[in-house]
């Protein structure tokens, strides 16, 4: 291990990040590894995370669960962080992973909050936060799950809750939402097609509206003001999106 780094092997899957990689590299630069496994990106984000890191990997595109585990299983230390282009460790949230390795975690993994930002704003409501999600673990007790999006980490023992969250810059144009939840939807639909999961016209005449109704009021979007109401809205939009694209695939 290098002196003054700490043992945890910090891994992230990447394609295109050249605006946001820089930070989020940085932002775990007291790791003892950092591991970046890229796509095929066209732009800096390689030469940029080779600043920060000598393991820069490369592997085609298999899926998100696939290069996330792919990444995983080229860490050398037994703990893992991982961390997407868009996310920053705060030094709080450091400081905390580091005391935790300093003897053997009492867990098996661990969930981080994360501070959701769309287009510059902290949200604070509409289910964004404490959005908690497994990211600390060991990899000898944990993996991502075979899923084709949304993936998540499933640990066998038990699991803990760190105190400090993590910044996630999501969304950050109006534009990008779009990209993505067209993206997204689509995934989400051949998981469920590929599950067996059936078609009801219910699905995108009720759904859609009950997304928006429960993110702007009962989890209460509406106090992040515009923000909060353009996310029920485009979520409602992609719930539409996620069931009319399942009705194609079984339809075809």
């Amino acid at each position: 291990m290098h002196e003054g780094r700490h043992p945890v092997s910090v891994t992230m899957i990447a394609f295109n990040e050249e605006a946001v990689i820089a930070d989020a590299l940085a932002s775990v630069s007291w790791a003892d590894e950092i591991i970046v496994v890229d796509s095929g990106s066209t732009d800096q984000t390689v030469n940029i995370a080779k600043r920060y890191t000598e393991r820069v990997l490369f592997r085609p595109w298999m899926g998100f669960s696939a290069q996330k585990n792919w990444a995983v299983d080229q860490a050398t230390h037994d703990w893992v962080l991982s961390l997407d282009a868009d996310e920053r460790i705060t030094p709080g949230l450091r400081d905390e992973i580091v005391a935790l390795l300093q003897g053997p975690p009492s867990c098996a993994g661990f969930y981080i909050a994360r501070k959701n930002f769309f287009l510059g704003q902290w949200i604070r409501h509409g289910g964004w936060f404490p959005d908690k999600t497994l990211r600390l673990f060991d990899k000898r007790q944990g993996r991502f799950g075979d899923r084709i999006v949304h993936e998540k980490v499933e640990v066998k023992g038990e699991v803990g809750h760190l105190r400090h969250p993590m910044i996630h810059y999501t969304y950050t144009s109006l534009s990008s939402y779009h990209r993505r939840a067209g993206r997204y939807a689509g995934l989400a639909a051949e998981e469920m097609h590929a599950g067996g999961r059936a078609f009801s016209i219910m699905d995108i005449l009720v759904r859609p509206l009950w997304t928006f109704v429960r993110m702007y009021l009962f989890q209460q979007g509406f106090r992040d003001g515009i923000r909060g109401f353009l996310l029920a809205v485009f979520y409602g939009y992609y719930t539409f999106l996620k069931y009319a694209r399942l009705w194609e695939l079984r339809r075809t």
